[in-house]
């Protein structure tokens, strides 16, 4: 009996082991992810600027969701503003500088599960020339075996975080224009083919 009990145990482990599902490469939708941000205009308004159609991975574990990974890149020279010469200025001298392949990059280094659906993602993020590491608080929007319309799988997450402008040598106009800027992201993946 005794030995009977430990072969089932041995086989469940086994069994258990061999259905361990590793990382799962997902492609980012270039067309259903952005990246805004916004900051206070000297206390009279608002201004927006966004990211998008741009590429990027995820190494989805939907079992170990901290076994996941993600990585992103973009040109800076992508920024939407809303208005041409908001563009020219924040490309100039004053700010990014930027060239036409200068890139804005994520690469996670780990990812803390502190929910159903609920992560901090820590990574790093290269923008402007200078790298840090970062705290995304990210969360699970949706995930399936069957997108409706492209019947792949699919998953959906958003995610904030701040950034310090003078971390990235982007402080022009500081103290009057913060130099904290929220960040929000949402972006879709597909599986891989």
């Amino acid at each position: 009996m005794k030995r009977t009990l430990i072969a089932a145990a041995l086989l469940a482990a086994t069994t258990g082991t061999a259905a361990v599902a590793a990382p799962e490469k997902y492609v980012l939708d270039p067309g259903h992810s952005n990246v805004i941000f916004n900051f206070d205009h000297l206390g009279f308004s608002e201004i927006y600027g966004m990211f998008s159609g741009f590429d990027g991975e995820i190494m989805f574990d939907q079992e170990n969701p901290a076994a996941s990974s993600v990585t992103v890149a973009f040109p800076v020279k992508t920024m939407l503003t809303g208005w041409e010469k908001r563009f020219e200025h924040f490309m100039s001298a004053d700010f990014f500088d930027a060239t036409d392949d200068e890139m804005v990059t994520f690469a996670s280094t780990g990812i803390e599960v502190t929910g159903e659906t609920t992560a901090k993602i820590t990574g790093d993020l290269t923008l402007n020339g200078v790298t840090k590491s970062v705290v995304l608080d990210a969360k699970l929007n949706a995930a399936t075996d069957e997108h409706p319309l492209n019947k792949k799988p699919w998953a959906g997450f958003s995610a904030t975080t701040t950034l310090t402008r003078t971390d990235y040598n982007l402080g022009q106009f500081v103290p009057f224009v913060p130099d904290e800027i929220p960040v929000q992201i949402s972006i879709e993946a597909g599986k891989a083919e």
